[in-house]
């Protein structure tokens, strides 16, 4: 823990606000003196790139109070990825000052059945260095160079499996984190390590930072921070039990973790996209239970669960559900964003909504934007445009939150919308 004391000792954000939608109270509570945030210029970018509309002149408006506050609505997806090595201590930091009320850590195990953060058991290749480090050679698919024609094309990319099962936590803590990418033409480890998106940066990806974190670190971490926890119990890349680890000793632990630690089950928002597992924590942790979250997998809407089987998600006992951003939005006849089928059924069940993931789509007023924007792209015709999606999820579909790779964008929105 002693490379969290120079982080923490820079920051005084202790002040969260409790998670809602419009009008609409959520589990936790208000912060008594909210502290103040760092947004930087991207959110007023985005406000200046919109098309002239009454929600644009809102947000100049809202734009020239100079102080904004953190917001539960704004939760950080992997902390800030957009620019910082997710799932770091750099990236939870930054997710925070940005005014993210909840930060997420993506939960998997070691070797010796140590929680740590990270989106996938199997994505050290991707986002650590771990490839240019003497524990390349325990990886579950050592590092096999591109194959490439008399032109330089790829004819067979590059590949490697690194899972953090390979390795013990000592081990794992040795690393340093990435940003997520790999180059597919590479010949070396070291130029594996590259391929970054364009609209990323390498910049905070360096020697001295990527600092890795156990689950249980996030969370000393995150009290210190003063936002709220949603950790997300990741599916197991190797066949569960692992070494006598049950599926259920795993989702058990994760909760246990939070109870050793002291925090109240309301600061916690625990997901899956394992209905098992969500069910294990109503059914077995009714405290944390309460505001577990089943996470939707959908890759297009055809993948959608229909109005009868969200209303059986609720019936057993399941009360948020969290989509992809494309499930709730659709475009009506007019080609305006409007709530989608999926969106109205959640409702109507009863359901809780959280959205995932903003601010992960790159450029978008060049068009074909991807998964996120699939039912809605042909309403996107600048940055900005990004004010509207938010718009319309908060105050239509009423979403009790939003994951962004870059909070500032949603605890902008939140503060001009007066949410929590």
């Amino acid at each position: 823990m002693r490379h969290l004391i120079p982080v923490l000792a820079l920051l005084g954000l202790t002040a969260t606000a409790a998670l809602a939608s419009p009008g609409e109270q959520r589990p936790g509570h208000r912060a008594e003196k909210p502290a103040s945030v760092e947004l930087g210029v991207r959110p007023f970018f985005l406000v200046d790139d919109m098309a002239d509309s009454r929600l644009k002149q809102r947000l100049q408006q809202c734009a020239q109070r100079g102080q904004f506050t953190p917001r539960d609505f704004s939760i950080g997806h992997r902390g800030a990825p957009l620019q910082f090595p997710e799932h770091t201590v750099e990236s939870y930091t930054a997710a925070a000052r940005m005014g993210a009320g909840i930060v997420e850590c993506d939960v998997t195990f070691t070797k010796d059945k140590e929680l740590v953060c990270r989106h996938a058991q199997n994505d050290l290749h991707t986002t650590t260095n771990i490839l240019v480090t003497p524990l390349a050679a325990k990886c579950t698919t050592p590092f096999v160079p591109a194959t490439l024609d008399a032109d330089g094309k790829v004819v067979t990319p590059a590949k490697a499996e690194c899972r953090t099962s390979d390795i013990t936590l000592a081990e794992f803590k040795t690393l340093r984190g990435k940003m997520d990418a790999f180059n597919p033409a590479a010949r070396t480890p070291q130029e594996y390590l590259g391929g970054t998106a364009n609209f990323r940066t390498d910049l905070y990806s360096g020697p001295t930072s990527g600092t890795l974190m156990t689950h249980a670190e996030s969370i000393e971490l995150f009290k210190r921070l003063g936002v709220k926890m949603t950790p997300e119990l990741k599916s197991a890349s190797v066949t569960m039990p692992f070494d006598g680890f049950t599926q259920a000793a795993y989702a058990q632990k994760m909760i246990d973790e939070y109870k050793q630690a002291g925090v109240s089950p309301r600061q916690v928002f625990a997901q899956s996209f394992n209905i098992n597992d969500v069910l294990y924590w109503v059914r077995n942790e009714a405290a944390f239970g309460k505001q577990a979250v089943y996470l939707d997998d959908a890759n297009i809407v055809a993948d959608l669960p229909g109005r009868n089987e969200l209303v059986d998600y609720k019936s057993q006992g399941i009360q948020i559900v969290a989509p992809p951003i494309f499930a709730l939005l659709s475009t009506n006849a007019a080609g305006d964003i409007v709530p989608s089928q999926y969106a109205r059924d959640a409702r109507a069940a009863g359901l809780g909504i959280i959205a995932w993931s903003l601010e992960r789509s790159g450029l978008l007023a060049d068009g074909n934007n991807g998964f996120y924007y699939q039912s809605f792209d042909s309403a996107i015709q600048t940055e900005g445009d990004v004010m509207r999606v938010l718009d319309v999820l908060a105050r239509d579909v009423k979403v009790m939150g939003v994951f962004s790779d870059w909070p500032a964008t949603t605890t902008f929105y939140a503060n001009c919308a007066g949410l929590r």
